[in-house]
């Protein structure tokens, strides 16, 4: 894979007109994702007593919130952000504190919690795939995007580190409700000093019917646009790696007696994740999108399959640490491919599709491998937790065989002599 060193600096990204300020109000917003989800669990089992009850809650609140990104998306796209953003950020910051004033004393229905649950998650405003947008508008070069989707991504993974250690800071200063309502002031404010920037255009342009054989329209449909389902696919197989391995990691080091090192290695997955990304932006690649894409997946995946075979909870943190370094560099890509793939009127969707299909996976990742821990070896079940990763490296590496130019049929007599050899 041939590289150059001479690449922009990440500064000429945020000297860009109205970037630091566009980028800021985002990153304002989206700190509200990584305190939400634990305050809101926190206050649910406090309000409760159950776990049960609060995991269940969560489950809604997660299902809704992943799995209704795309059409989320699709109205940003339609309608443009400053028309839409403000009442989805109003919508879901109410909800938040109506469920901060539900749990701020015990003795909470759990029906009532299941149903604000799923209503926040469904307001879930899409502040990430919206500032992906953004980029593309801002920093037109293909180099420069790469550097701003590569700062973008290390930034939203210090913010899911920044975020739950605010809820702890608040939990002993006050009630985890108290989080959840400093979510939704967060979410809020930040959605509309995002859409107050110069960069969101106040006009919206109504997006074009599309034409025949050509992906533009309102309306995304993945199996018309083979690069971004592509995508899609390897950014689901990631996080499907990805949620297997915490719960892997807690059994590994609950195995060996060393529970409270749980953070530690995660921490080294974050770290490993934000150098990787800095380092993947700061060069200039040569090779194509999609090969790079496989290559950071199959660099994930030997690495997590590595892991399994640690003898040690210091050498787990370092092979985890390596397979963050690829973490970043496939959503980089993936993104990059994916705002390649479509038009300026879907690229909010091509970006939400990419984050639904890492978000869903983590999921799916963390609940299937909750059915072998305890079942198989953990070495076998790292194996098992790489192995998405490394397969669709592997589908997408195999080179396709030319179709074969099918023969004209013959009608009448002609067949019948074709046939006879006349």
């Amino acid at each position: 894979m041939v590289t150059s060193s001479s690449a922009p600096s990440y500064a000429t990204v945020l000297r860009t007109p109205h970037a630091l300020r566009t980028f800021g109000a985002a990153l304002l917003g989206r700190l509200s994702y990584g305190m939400v989800p634990l305050a809101l669990l926190l206050a649910i089992k406090d309000a409760t007593g159950s776990y049960s009850v609060a995991g269940g809650a969560m489950a809604l609140f997660g299902a809704a919130s992943v799995f209704l990104s795309p059409a989320r998306a699709a109205l940003i796209d339609r309608y443009g952000p400053r028309r839409v953003l403000p009442p989805m950020a109003g919508l879901y910051a109410a909800v938040l504190g109506v469920l901060t004033l539900v749990t701020w004393r015990p003795g909470a229905p759990p029906l009532a919690l299941g149903a604000l649950a799923v209503a926040a998650g469904v307001c879930t405003p899409p502040l990430g795939p919206v500032m992906r947008t953004l980029w593309s508008g801002l920093v037109p070069d293909r180099e420069l995007l790469q550097r701003a989707y590569s700062l973008d991504g290390v930034a939203e993974e210090l913010l899911y580190v920044t975020g739950p250690l605010l809820v702890g800071l608040i939990v002993r200063a006050g009630r985890p409700a108290a989080g959840v309502l400093a979510g939704a002031v967060l979410v809020f404010v930040g959605a509309l000093a995002l859409v107050s920037s110069p960069a969101v255009p106040r006009k919206h342009a109504s997006p074009a019917p599309a034409s025949a054989g050509t992906p533009a329209g309102p309306r995304l449909r993945l199996h018309g646009i083979p690069a971004l389902r592509r995508a899609v696919l390897v950014t689901a197989a990631v996080g499907l790696c990805l949620g297997a391995l915490e719960l892997l990691v807690v059994a590994f080091t609950e195995q060996r007696g060393q529970a409270a090192a749980v953070s530690w290695v995660l921490a080294a997955l974050s770290a490993g994740s934000a150098a990787g990304g800095l380092a993947y932006g700061a060069v200039r690649w040569n090779a194509p999108s999609r090969m790079r894409l496989v290559v950071a997946a199959a660099g994930m995946g030997a690495a997590l399959m590595a892991a399994g075979l640690s003898p040690r909870v210091y050498v787990l943190a370092a092979f985890v640490a390596v397979a963050g370094l690829f973490v970043s560099p496939v959503l980089t890509t993936a993104y990059l491919i994916a705002d390649e793939s479509v038009d300026a009127a879907r690229r909010t969707q091509a970006g939400a599709w990419v984050n639904t299909a890492f978000n869903a996976g983590a999921s799916g990742g963390t609940a299937a491998v909750g059915l072998l821990v305890g079942r198989l070896p953990l070495a076998l079940c790292f194996a098992l937790a790489a192995a998405p990763a490394l397969l669709c490296a592997a589908a997408l590496v195999r080179p396709r065989r030319p179709r074969r130019p099918r023969r004209p049929r013959l009608a009448g007599a002609e067949a019948r002599d074709r046939v006879s050899g006349a």
